[in-house]
């Protein structure tokens, strides 16, 4: 019988110290979970003021258009006789692009030579006869201005193109006026080698926006497309559409990606403010009252203290701290922002940093 109760002994001491172990794993496991939170014995959720960049930007919706147009229109109206290029072709500056019927303009043409020839004969005999020559010298110089219009009639009736590029827009048709659909041209063409963007800001994010900013651009058809450019104008006035005011804002787009063409929707990111090697802290620890700052610090014990701070550049998920704080102390997430800032801490975007007892800054993932 002893020897049966042997092995239950040595069963029950290693089952004790399975639960022994288990238990220690446990308490390690929640102890780092908490370290990694930023959550202390007190149950407060804290962050630690980090060094590092703070960015700010502003962004909005934009489409792709050329930067080089023209529209080409007949000089001379008429019906059309010829229409010798469509919508995709290719052509140069000066190329033949179709005609309207010439007939009167060269009749015109015909009257208008005759006329100056008349007048010239008269002007030579009134000069070989000695008498005023005033009158005829008029007429001469009217008819030499009727040749001229007439000329650039007969001219007008040839439709050519006035810049190298490809033809955007067809707006006339063969037999039809020459003046095309109403309120445009009768050809369109543009450079497709000169991409931009132009893009609709709010007015309070227009207020920070100048020449020379850099800017992310970010196509919704062509995916994992983007590329960088620079503000080149923003709108001096303002389009109002529903009571939404927005300033129109033209993006340089110098090196666009593979499939870009002139129509396409993109967003645009524009940097309006960064600051390298700043104090910073998530902004969610921050509690703003008009123009005054104050955080919550944790100190020696966590013993809490209520700070003002100054804040300088308000980036998108952080603020860079000019006074007041140091990197390494840490700070309360107030109870009412805790959700949205728990959020903050596991994502690192542009300004931000990982949050919950200080992980790494901007840059430095």
């Amino acid at each position: 019988m002893k020897a049966l109760r042997r092995p239950s002994t040595a069963v029950n001491a290693l089952l004790a110290l399975l639960i022994v172990g288990a238990a220690f794993w446990g308490w390690t496991l929640l102890k780092d979970t908490d370290s990694d939170t930023g959550a202390n014995a007190s149950g407060l959720r804290t962050l630690t003021v980090e060094q590092g960049t703070v960015t700010k930007t502003v962004e909005a919706d934009g489409s792709v258009e050329s930067a080089s147009t023209a529209t080409a229109t007949f000089g001379t109206a008429g019906t059309v006789t010829a229409i010798k290029v469509k919508v995709g072709d290719k052509v140069t500056s000066g190329q033949l692009l179709a005609r309207v019927d010439d007939t009167g303009a060269a009749r015109s043409l015909d009257l208008a030579e005759a006329n100056l020839d008349a007048a010239e004969d008269a002007l030579g005999r009134a000069q070989d006869a000695g008498t005023d020559t005033s009158s005829a010298t008029n007429e001469v110089a009217q008819a030499e201005l009727a040749v001229d219009e007439a000329e650039a009639a007969v001219a007008g009736t040839k439709l050519t193109a006035p810049m190298a590029g490809t033809v955007t827009a067809v707006n006339g048709t063969l037999g039809g006026s020459s003046s095309g659909a109403e309120g445009s041209g009768f050809l369109d063409i543009a450079d497709l080698g000169k991409l931009q963007i132009t893009a609709a800001f709010s007015e309070a994010d227009a207020t920070e926006l100048k020449e020379g900013q850099a800017a992310t651009v970010t196509w919704n058809a062509l995916q994992g497309a983007e590329t960088t450019g620079q503000v080149v104008a923003v709108d001096p006035t303002a389009t109002t559409d529903d009571s939404v005011v927005t300033y129109g804002v033209t993006v340089s787009l110098p090196n666009p990606p593979d499939g870009a063409k002139p129509g396409q929707t993109v967003t645009v990111s524009v940097i309006t403010g960064n600051v390298e090697n700043a104090v910073l802290i998530n902004s969610a620890a921050v509690t703003t009252t008009g123009n005054r700052h104050v955080v919550t610090v944790v100190g020696t014990g966590n013993q809490q203290e209520t700070r003002q701070v100054q804040v300088g550049l308000e980036g998108d998920d952080a603020y860079q701290i000019t006074s007041g704080l140091t990197a390494g102390e840490r700070v309360v997430i107030p109870t009412s922002t805790t959700t949205s800032s728990t959020s903050n801490s596991n994502n690192s975007g542009p300004g931000g940093f990982m949050g919950g007892g200080g992980g790494a800054p901007p840059g430095g993932r």
